[in-house]
């Protein structure tokens, strides 16, 4: 089965990890949003193909249940179809009717598909060219910081984005990488060395548990919420 369509745009001016996020302007069911709204917050752009899907609707919950943590990452959740805001409005509508749960985060009615054609969340998979499963990680610089795309009938595991959430702020804040699989508690790796003398230096370095000289583990102090949000302090 071939998935190409009739869909032309600069694959050039995509965004990719460690560019800055293309600018965007759109209504949204919270109003007109833009992406310097966001300058100085993380921003969890959520693209999805369709109202009234049953797989949408599933993340939509999810993400509302997972709102407490996600505001103490700092994190704003937006989320973006090309579908109208009546569309919008009346999904929204349907899910606290149906499933008693009222979805704060703004939803985008890209109807032009102009900011679906900016991010490459136009999907191939069908005709209508909707936007397609996609996660956008967006930090405080309005820099892209990692993308993740799924296809239409999988839905997104909410804990995994999560905790890549935590793995970015805590890399940044102990100025380090992670391993396969971690998680907030775990040790972290240090940052591979460049030249010989940062290396014998790694391997000597009582602060670093080297089992060769690129791979080095070491502890960090993990704080709760301030390590994710520099405005809170310790718990």
């Amino acid at each position: 089965m071939s998935f190409e369509s009739g869909i032309n745009y600069d694959i050039n001016n995509l965004p990719i990890i460690g560019q800055q996020a293309p600018h965007f302007k759109g209504l949204s069911t919270k109003g007109d949003i833009t992406l310097d709204d966001y300058k100085g917050q993380w921003m969890l752009l959520f693209a999805y193909p369709s109202d009234f899907s049953p797989v949408s609707t599933s993340e939509f919950i999810t993400l509302q249940e997972n709102c407490n943590e996600l505001k103490d990452l700092q994190i704003s959740v937006v989320g973006l179809s090309v579908d109208s805001i009546s569309s919008h409005i009346a999904l929204l509508k349907s899910i606290e009717s149906s499933f008693n749960i009222n979805i704060e985060f703004p939803l985008i009615a890209d109807s032009s598909k102009q900011i679906s054609k900016n991010y490459g969340i136009l999907s191939k998979e069908d005709a209508h060219q909707s936007a397609t499963r996609a996660i956008l990680i967006i930090d405080d610089n309005l820099v892209v910081r990692s993308i993740m795309y799924y296809p239409t009938s999988i839905g997104r595991n909410v804990n995994e984005i999560i905790r890549i959430i935590k793995a970015l702020k805590t890399t940044d804040e102990n100025d380090s990488i992670a391993p396969e699989n971690w998680q907030p508690g775990d040790k972290v790796l240090s940052i591979p060395p460049t030249n010989f003398k940062d290396a014998n230096g790694h391997i000597n370095d009582t602060n670093y548990n080297c089992k060769t000289w690129y791979y080095c583990e070491k502890d960090i102090e993990h704080k709760t919420k301030k390590i994710y949000n520099a405005f809170l302090q310790d718990e």
